[in-house]
C-alpha cells in the first residue's frame, strides 16, 4: 500500500479529500491517506439534510456541510478526528471491510488498545465507538472512507448533528457522547499527528507524491460535491 501525499501542506475542504479518493482510484487504484480538517459535517449520500444536521447551529458556528457518495452515517469531523482515505483494488464490501477493519484494530492493539470490530464497521475500544466507516464502490477500487477519533470536541459534535429519536432508542442511548470515546481518553499517549504519522507507517510500505496538475483534476472532481442540487439531495 502506498502512501499518498500533496505537494504542499495547505489545509483544504472535506470535499476537497473525497474527490482526491476518486482520483487516486481511478489514476493508481492504490493508496492511503490520512487527513484532518476543521469542523465539517458530513452526511450519507441517500440521508436527509434536514432531518440529520442542525443546520441553524452549524451556520451560526462556521460548521461546514459536506455530502459523500458513499452510504452510511452522519459524522462530525473536527482537526481532533483523524480521517481515513483506503483505497485497493480488491473488490467486494466484506472483503474489504474484513481487510481494512482488521489491520486498523491490529494497529490499535499494539498501542495497547483492546480494539474489536463491530457488525456496523465500527472499531470499538472499550465497548465505546472510535472509528465508523463507509464504502463506496468506485469503477476501478474500492474506497473506504474511516474515521478515527482523537480528541473531537464532543459538545460541537452533539450539537452539529441530530439523529433520530429512532436511532438512539434502536441503540438504547440517550445520546451521541454515550456511544463514542477520544482515544485520547482511553489511554492513548500520542498527539493526533504522532497518531497519523503511525497509522501511515503501519499501513504504507512505498510513497507517493501527486503534482500541482493532478491537484488541478481533483480540484475539478471535488465541483461536483460543490453542486447544491448534490448537497440537498431529494430534499426539497
Amino acid at each position: 500500500m502506498q502512501r499518498i501525499s500533496l505537494p504542499d501542506a495547505l489545509q483544504r475542504p472535506l470535499s476537497f479529500y473525497l474527490a482526491m479518493e476518486e482520483y487516486v482510484a481511478a489514476a493508481y487504484g492504490c493508496g492511503f491517506f490520512v487527513w484532518r480538517v476543521p469542523p465539517t459535517v458530513i452526511i450519507g449520500r441517500n440521508q436527509d439534510l434536514e432531518s440529520e444536521v442542525n443546520l441553524p447551529f452549524c451556520r451560526e458556528h462556521g460548521v461546514r456541510v459536506v455530502r459523500r457518495k458513499s452510504g452510511g452515517g452522519c459524522v462530525y469531523a473536527d482537526l481532533g478526528n483523524l480521517m481515513l482515505s483506503y483505497i485497493t483494488p480488491q473488490k467486494g464490501v466484506e472483503l474489504v471491510f474484513g481487510e481494512f477493519l482488521g489491520r486498523l484494530c491490529s494497529f490499535l492493539s499494539g498501542l495497547g488498545l483492546e480494539a474489536v470490530r463491530s457488525e456496523h464497521n465500527d472499531v470499538l475500544v472499550g465497548g465505546r465507538k472510535v472509528s465508523g466507516n463507509a464504502f463506496f464502490v468506485h469503477p476501478k477500487a474500492s474506497i473506504v472512507h474511516g474515521t478515527l477519533l482523537h480528541s473531537v470536541d464532543f459538545d460541537m459534535l452533539q450539537q452539529a448533528i441530530t439523529p433520530s429519536a429512532a436511532k438512539l432508542e434502536k441503540h438504547a442511548v440517550r445520546s451521541v457522547r454515550q456511544r463514542v470515546a477520544n482515544l485520547s481518553s482511553l489511554g492513548l499517549g500520542l498527539s493526533a499527528e504522532e497518531l497519523s504519522e503511525a497509522l501511515l507507517g503501519s499501513f504504507c510500505d512505498s510513497a507517493l507524491t501527486l503534482d500541482a496538475s493532478e491537484v488541478r483534476r481533483i480540484e475539478e472532481i471535488e465541483k461536483s460535491y460543490e453542486e447544491e442540487s448534490f448537497l440537498l439531495g431529494k430534499a426539497p
